[in-house]
């Protein structure tokens, strides 16, 4: 890892995104990630990707790379890390004995069971629950039982945030817990590394969910007595779901690679994460230039966002419409592929997957849709819907799928323009609507009663796998 002791010059912006391993990244995390990508994009300046797992007993290593590549899922590249904070234990430790040394921090001695005690009979009481500082003056250098280390947090005057979405907060230094920086067991806590980290990797601003607000004055203090410049503070707004009440899973709130199985697309998802929190004017659809472009924290509101499942589905719908064909196939082969299809096999739409995509778009909400949609160009023979072939195979229809048949096989080229006449001339000989004969003849081709047009069907299949298609119909069909 590299060495991240020397200061950079404050007018260089350094944000970072600094989740902690206790469970995947969700929808929240990625708006936060995604807040501080485009203001690092916007401003020239550097976003790094900081894994805060010094809380041993919540953090798990296994979400560390799916947070990772959810990351990488949704295009938010990064400029330095991962870091780890339990790579950078020693650092912690030092800068803790450090405020020991200047009187900053002490040794405190009461047991989780005395402190759980005292909180109990403070709540009886109505009281405050923060600690009760009675080692504060006890002046322990070296305690023989197990201690943790306290910050001395400052218990007279105000600290003043000058929030760049909330704007000025005030908080009464009074009520403020003299906090635990060491455990007894040596770890560092979340406070200490945390001030420790955005210090010394020259953060200069503090993007984060609003939920931290109460952390940032007990911060603060921390900046100040390790002699470090404070960053500034920007605390974003929270997301709940239609309901108002947090945002969980029961309103969507899954795993954001969770998403890119149900069919999203990350640009899509980032689209729609951006306008939770933020707008400019009344446009919906950005891309990530323009976002980049016009990305501001005068434009972040401050009441809560609401997570609508409903206009993620639509906005996602508008870039499957939108998005070239190419994106689209790229996006949707390992969907296909975890469906069992084999996307590089030898049976194939005429055209390649891409040439799939413009007949679909316009039919699917998500690529999972599209999955479906594509399956009976990606097989062979097709799959054949019981019910839909009962229904439209039938021995009156046989004659007229037979010589359909048979005069498709010598039109050149095998295309919409030279084989329209074929089939209209027919339905005119045996006296048949054109949706008579359609549905028959997309049942033969497609094993189901919904596709695209009838003409597209056959372009995607070709003349050779149209005509072994409607050979393996007719030979379904019972004789009359």
């Amino acid at each position: 890892m590299p060495s991240l002791e020397g200061w950079l010059d404050m007018s260089d912006i350094r944000v970072r995104f600094a989740p902690s391993p206790t469970g995947y990244l969700h929808i929240g995390g990625l708006r936060t990630a995604l807040f501080n990508w485009l203001f690092a994009r916007r401003h020239g300046g550097k976003f790094i990707v900081r894994i805060e797992d010094t809380d041993r007993h919540r953090s798990m290593d296994e979400v560390i790379e799916p947070i990772v590549n959810g990351l990488r899922w949704t295009g938010l590249d990064w400029d330095e890390g991962p870091y780890r904070q339990t790579e950078r234990l020693d650092l912690y430790r030092h800068k803790a004995m450090t405020l020991l040394e200047q009187g900053r921090a002490y040794w405190c001695v009461c047991t989780p069971e005395e402190l759980d005690v005292r909180r109990k009979a403070a709540q009886a009481r109505g009281e405050s629950v923060q600690y009760d500082g009675r080692c504060r003056a006890r002046g322990l250098t070296a305690p023989a039982e197990p201690a943790a280390l306290r910050f001395r947090s400052p218990h007279t005057g105000h600290t003043v945030i000058d929030d760049l979405i909330k704007g000025s907060i005030v908080f009464d230094n009074a009520v403020l817990d003299d906090l635990i920086i060491l455990r007894s067991n040596g770890y560092p806590t979340y406070h200490l590394s945390v001030v420790v980290d955005d210090a010394l990797m020259g953060i200069t601003h503090v993007i984060r969910g609003d939920d931290h607000v109460t952390n940032t004055p007990r911060q603060v203090p921390l900046f100040e007595a390790l002699g470090y410049p404070v960053p500034r503070f920007a605390h974003l707004p929270m997301i709940l779901g239609a309901d108002k009440s947090r945002l969980s899973k029961r309103h969507g709130a899954t795993s954001v690679l969770a998403y890119r199985d149900m069919g999203y697309l990350p640009d899509a998802l980032v689209n729609y994460l951006v306008r939770l929190g933020w707008s400019h004017g009344d446009q919906e659809i950005f891309s990530m230039r323009d976002m980049i472009e016009k990305f501001s924290f005068d434009h972040v509101q401050t009441s809560a966002a609401v997570f609508n499942p409903e206009k993620l589905q639509w906005l996602n719908a508008e870039y499957i419409k939108q998005g070239t064909s190419r994106c689209i196939a790229e996006q949707l082969r390992p969907l296909l592929e975890q469906q069992g299809y084999d996307c590089n096999g030898p049976v194939q739409p005429r055209g390649g997957l891409e040439a799939v995509i413009p007949h679909l778009r316009t039919r699917a909400k998500t690529l999972v849709e599209m999955v479906e949609w594509t399956m009976p160009y990606l097989t062979e023979p097709v799959a054949m819907d019981e019910a839909a072939a009962a229904k439209f195979l039938t021995p009156a229809m046989a004659p007229s799928l037979k010589k359909f048949a048979e005069r498709v096989k010598t039109v050149e080229p095998f295309s919409q323009e030279t084989v329209a006449p074929v089939l209209q001339a027919l339905l005119e000989e045996d006296r048949l609507k054109m949706g008579a004969f359609a549905q028959p003849l997309r049942v033969a081709l497609t094993g189901r009663t919904f596709s695209p047009g009838i003409y597209e069907v056959m372009d995607l299949l070709g003349r050779e796998r149209t005509l072994r298609r409607i050979d393996h119909a007719l030979q379904r069909i019972p004789p009359s």
